[in-house]
């Protein structure tokens, strides 16, 4: 089996990818698998894939797909991770290659509704509410006086994305905070975030990857874009010199409790420090942060802004080589 007709398209993907051979032994896994059962992407080559994924149910399915050439898809099967957890979770195969591809779907934790973050959250959107008066201001005075083109641009954009954080801020305030849903560019929501980072004098070097065939999405731009400046500014934080943010289309994707056919998959990825060990298993967990002087509600905020929509916030990490991987359902946005 050829490693390199596979393993590339799957290395940046959030969910679990690996390939066995005929002998039923690991060929290959990606990242996002390997992490989530413990093992090195190296070390779990070779290993029996029952062995791999603690599973014989799994290998005795992928003996099935082999001899019969058909894909089959195991639902809830329980399989046990590298710290003893059995959890339950979808695998999808189908021959590939001589041997079996297999999909691992883990489904993402609900969101609780006794958790601190949304408290957290009206409290800190009740502290931005007057600096961000005093900051539109402050804009309004410089947009004035400015007297070059360059700097009212400036200005403008400072008075634009204190507007945002206010109407963020009230919609957090008020009511349940519930995102105010339209059908929208996900291309023009990225651009305008990186126009916002462009701004910024520790932006690093900023690179797009997008499908030109990504439909629209059902969201609330502003939130989005709220989340992508988060994950921007976390990036910079861990000391990243490269921001690449990338479109797709996934297929087949587990978000709650349900599978989506087709999603949106927006990739920011960097080549930053990557998520500290003591943090990793509880990196989107409110107050929790790898930094000294962080507040630890970045990526809170940001999963949750992105769960409101039906999606997922996702990451794998190593030092180089961070991937945030935000997920929406594609479907809902053009049903009639």
């Amino acid at each position: 089996m050829n490693e390199a007709n596979g393993q590339a398209w799957a290395e940046p993907l959030a969910t679990g990818v690996a390939c066995v051979d005929a002998a039923l032994r690991v060929a290959w896994v990606n990242p996002a698998l390997a992490q989530w059962l413990g093992l090195g992407t190296r070390s779990a080559v070779g290993q029996p894939l029952g062995t791999a994924l603690r599973s014989p149910e799994c290998a005795a399915a992928a003996q099935r797909v082999m001899t019969q050439g058909l894909a089959l898809q195991l639902r809830a099967v329980t399989v046990a991770t590298a710290h003893g957890d059995d959890l339950p979770v979808d695998i999808d195969m189908q021959p590939w290659a001589g041997g079996v591809l297999l999909e691992v779907h883990v489904p993402a934790p609900e969101p609780s509704a006794s958790s601190p973050l949304s408290g957290s959250l009206r409290g800190l959107a009740h502290e931005m509410k007057n600096p961000l008066s005093g900051m539109r201001g402050a804009a309004q005075l410089l947009q004035r006086r400015a007297s070059d083109d360059e700097a009212r641009a400036l200005a403008t954009l400072i008075i634009a994305e204190a507007d945002r954080l206010a109407a963020l801020a009230d919609g957090l305030l008020h009511h349940d905070g519930a995102p105010r849903l339209a059908v929208v560019n996900i291309h023009a929501v990225i651009e305008r975030a990186l126009q916002v980072l462009r701004a910024a004098a520790d932006t690093p070097r900023l690179l797009a990857d997008y499908d030109p065939s990504v439909p629209e999405v059902l969201a609330d731009a502003d939130r989005l874009q709220q989340v992508l400046l988060n994950l921007a500014r976390n990036a910079v934080q861990a000391g990243a010199s490269t921001l690449t943010v990338c479109t797709r289309v996934e297929h087949g994707v587990r978000l709650g409790e349900r599978i989506w056919r087709s999603a949106l998959r927006v990739d920011v990825r960097d080549d930053g420090a990557g998520v500290a060990d003591a943090v990793r298993d509880h990196l989107f967990e409110p107050l929790v942060s790898g930094r000294a002087d962080g507040v630890g509600l970045g990526l809170a905020l940001s999963r949750e802004l992105v769960r409101e929509h039906g999606g997922d916030l996702r990451c794998i990490s190593r030092p180089g080589a961070t991937v945030f991987s935000l997920y929406l359902p594609l479907e809902s946005a053009h049903a009639s």
